[in-house]
C-alpha cells in the first residue's frame, strides 16, 4: 500500500511540475496551410477560453516526448474532449500526456478541427481527418522520435473517445488522402485507450455529441454510421475501456455496448466501470476506486506489450 502511495505521489510531482509547459511544446501543423482538405477558405480567428478551445485557425498537436533512459518507444495520440463543442485541452489534453510520459510513452495532444467550424465543408468528417493525418505524420517520424511504428494507440476521453474509437473502427474510410508522402502511412491505432467514452449516437447517444458531430436531425443511415459499436470488426485495436456508474452525462451504455461489440469479434478488451467518478475519471484525485485506473491501465499496457524495454527501432 505504501509503495502505491509513494508511486502516485511521485506522479502528481511530475504532472505539477509540467503542468504549465503546454505553451513551450513546439506546435505541428496537421495540413499545409493552403493545402488543408474539406475547408472552405473561411479566414478563422483562434478562440481560447478558461482552458477550453472553441476554434483555431489551423489543427495541430503538441508532442511531449519522455526522457531517452525512460522511453519505452510506444506512444499515444490524445484526443480531448468536449462534447464536439470545445477542447478542454489540459484537464483532458496535456495532463494525459504527462502521465503517458511517466509510463516512458511518448504523446500528442491533437488539437483537432471541431464540426461547428464554419471553415469544413462536411461538419462530421472533419475531426476524422484530422486524427487520420496525424497519426501519419507521427509513423512517418517514428524512427527519429524513437518511436516503435507498431506501437502507437489513441487515448480519448468523452467525445474524445468517440474520435479515438473512430479512427480505430472506421478503418476503411480514408478521408485524408492529400496526394503527399503521408499517403503511405497507416492511420490504424496499434490499440485504444477509452475513458468515459462517447460511442453510440443512438438511443444511448450523449445528445450535445450528436447533434455537433452530426447536425440537427441527423438520419438514422447517419447516426448508425458514426455508432461505433456497429462499426467494430476483427481489425478493430485492443482496447482499454473505464467509466464510472455515476456518469450522468454519458450513459455508462456506451461503454458496455462498445464492450459487447469487442467480444463479440474476440477483440482483447480490459473493461471497467467504477462505482464512483462521475463524467470524465481524472489522472488523480478520483473518488473511491476510480483512483486506481491509470495503475490498471499502465498494467494492461505492459501485459500487451506496449510498455517493454525499447529495443532497436525498425526502418
Amino acid at each position: 500500500m505504501f509503495k502505491d502511495r509513494y508511486r502516485q505521489l511521485l506522479i502528481i510531482c511530475i504532472l505539477l511540475l509540467f503542468a504549465g509547459t503546454a505553451n513551450a511544446q513546439n506546435y505541428m501543423l496537421l495540413w499545409p496551410k493552403n493545402k488543408m482538405p474539406n475547408s472552405k477558405g473561411i479566414a478563422v480567428q483562434d478562440s481560447i477560453h478558461n482552458q477550453r478551445i472553441y476554434r483555431h485557425k489551423y489543427p495541430g498537436m503538441y508532442a511531449f516526448f519522455p526522457s531517452h533512459d525512460d522511453n519505452k518507444g510506444s506512444a499515444v495520440v490524445i484526443f480531448p474532449g468536449g462534447g464536439y463543442q470545445h477542447l478542454t485541452y489540459v484537464l483532458s489534453g496535456t495532463q494525459l500526456a504527462k502521465w503517458c510520459n511517466v509510463m516512458g510513452m511518448s504523446a500528442f495532444v491533437v488539437n483537432y478541427r471541431l464540426p461547428n467550424n464554419p471553415d469544413l465543408e462536411k461538419r462530421q468528417i472533419g475531426p476524422l481527418q484530422d486524427a487520420q493525418r496525424a497519426m501519419r505524420i507521427i509513423r512517418a517520424n517514428a524512427k527519429q522520435w524513437g518511436i516503435n511504428p507498431d506501437k502507437i494507440g489513441v487515448l480519448g476521453t468523452s467525445a474524445g473517445g468517440h474520435l479515438a474509437s473512430t479512427l480505430g473502427t472506421h478503418l476503411h474510410q480514408d478521408v485524408s488522402t492529400l496526394g503527399d508522402s503521408l499517403d503511405q502511412y497507416s492511420y490504424k491505432p496499434d490499440f485504444m485507450i477509452l475513458i468515459s467514452p462517447v460511442i453510440s449516437m443512438g438511443k444511448y447517444a450523449h445528445a450535445g455529441s450528436r447533434d455537433n458531430l452530426l447536425g440537427p436531425n441527423p438520419s438514422k443511415a447517419l447516426r448508425n454510421k458514426y455508432s461505433n459499436e456497429l462499426q467494430v470488426t476483427d481489425e478493430t485495436p485492443p482496447t482499454f475501456l473505464a467509466n464510472a456508474f455515476n456518469d450522468h452525462t454519458v450513459d455508462p451504455h456506451n461503454e458496455l455496448m462498445f464492450y459487447r461489440a469487442l467480444l463479440e469479434h474476440n477483440i482483447s478488451t480490459s473493461f471497467h466501470v467504477f462505482p464512483q467518478g462521475g463524467h470524465g475519471l481524472n489522472v488523480r484525485n478520483n473518488p473511491g476506486s476510480g483512483e486506481y485506473w491509470t495503475d490498471l491501465c499502465e498494467a494492461w499496457l505492459k501485459e500487451m506489450g506496449y510498455l517493454q524495454p525499447l529495443n532497436k527501432i525498425r526502418d
